[in-house]
C-alpha cells in the first residue's frame, strides 16, 4: 500500500485533535475530490512498519484523540490489508483513542453487503474503526455546514453501535453547523 501524507496534527477530520492517514488509490474519482492526486494507487510513499511506528508515536500524546483514515479509499481492498497491521497496533495500544475512517463506499450495501462476504480482513478491519464516514463526495449535495463530511448524502456512523444493533446508528455528530 502507498500514501499520500500523514498529518501529526488534524482538526478537520474527526472530534479533537487527530493524526491522520491518508491513503493512496481510490476507484471512486468523485466530481469535486479535495484530494484527486491520492486517486493513483502508485502515488506517494510505501507505507511500512516505519510509518506504522510514526504514527504510533504521533497518538502518544494525551491531547491526540485518535486517528482517522482518509484517502484515497481506505476501504479499496488493496488498502485494507495494508491498514489491518497499523489499526491492529493502535487498538492494542492506545485502546482509549479513536479511529475514524472516511469511504465512498456505502456502510450498509457496500461494506457489510459485500466486502464483509468477501473479505474475511473488511470484518476484522471494521472491529477496530469506532466511527465511520460513508458515500460518495456528490458536489451538487455539498455543504459546508455539515460536520465532518462535504456533501449531504453522506453519513457519519457509529461502526460499533451498528455492528451490535444490526442496523445502521448514525453516531451524534451527524448534523450540521448552526
Amino acid at each position: 500500500m502507498k500514501y499520500a501524507s500523514i498529518k501529526r496534527i488534524d482538526v478537520a477530520n474527526g472530534v479533537g485533535v487527530r493524526v491522520s492517514l491518508f491513503v493512496s488509490g481510490c476507484t471512486h474519482h468523485c466530481k469535486g475530490c479535495f484530494n484527486p492526486e491520492a486517486w493513483d494507487f502508485n502515488y506517494g510513499n510505501e507505507f511500512t512498519d516505519k510509518q506504522i511506528d510514526e504514527i504510533l508515536e504521533y497518538l502518544n500524546h494525551d491531547y491526540i484523540s485518535g486517528l482517522s483514515l482518509l484517502g484515497g479509499e481506505p476501504f479499496e481492498p488493496a488498502n485494507q490489508k495494508g491498514l489491518l497491521p497499523l489499526l491492529r497496533k493502535v487498538k492494542e495500544k492506545y485502546p482509549n483513542k479513536d479511529v475514524w475512517a472516511y469511504s465512498g463506499y456505502l456502510y450498509d450495501k457496500q461494506i457489510l453487503g459485500e466486502m464483509c462476504k468477501k473479505y474475511d480482513f473488511t470484518k476484522e478491519i471494521l472491529s477496530y474503526i469506532d466511527v465511520l464516514v460513508d458515500g460518495k463526495f456528490e458536489l451538487d449535495k455539498k455543504d459546508p455546514k455539515l460536520l465532518f463530511r462535504g456533501s449531504s448524502n453522506q453519513r457519519i456512523i457509529d461502526v460499533q453501535k451498528s455492528l451490535k444493533e444490526n442496523k445502521v446508528v448514525l453516531h451524534e455528530k451527524n448534523k450540521r453547523r448552526d
